[in-house]
């Protein structure tokens, strides 16, 4: 199984996400979506869970403030600010909001933040994350988007 993770779009898909979301067997999307359009690209590679940011108002088509989908064997909880206080009943947490690349485990919690994917901002690195289950065994990296958009 593999799980594309995105977050901080503000309304661009970069062409990138396509090529490296290719193949992918559902999308979390971790909030400031930018619009239903973007969810609407995303829909045509694969499900889309999304959550939404504070630049949507927590409110982007279906997206509210927190979303949950258990995929692979795994709970996983979208909200777009980490709240560790908000975290139950999750397994995987993916958040976005800082544009930061964040990925560790906590109390048997692993954080993830694929960072932003949309227009570049404070000379952050501008990646997507992806979670891979093979042989059992779940792991996440980020990949790091080309275009200077």
């Amino acid at each position: 199984m593999r799980i594309g993770v995105i977050s901080d779009t503000h309304g661009l898909v970069r062409p990138e996400v396509f090529e490296v979301f290719r193949g992918i067997d559902h999308i979390l999307h971790s909030g400031d979506i930018g619009g239903e359009a973007v969810l609407e690209e995303l829909g045509a590679i694969a499900p889309v869970t999304a959550c939404a940011g504070n630049v949507d108002g927590f409110r982007c088509g279906d997206a509210r403030e927190t979303a949950r989908v258990d995929l692979g064997g795994l709970r996983f909880l979208l909200m777009h600010i980490l709240d560790k206080d908000r975290v139950s009943d999750a397994d995987v947490v993916i958040f976005g909001h800082s544009h930061k690349q964040h990925n560790q485990r906590e109390g048997g919690v692993w954080y993830f933040n694929p960072a932003s994917a949309g227009p570049r901002r404070f000379h952050l690195p501008v990646s997507v994350g992806l979670f891979e289950k093979a042989r059992g065994e779940w792991t996440a990296r980020h990949v790091e988007l080309l275009s200077n958009r």
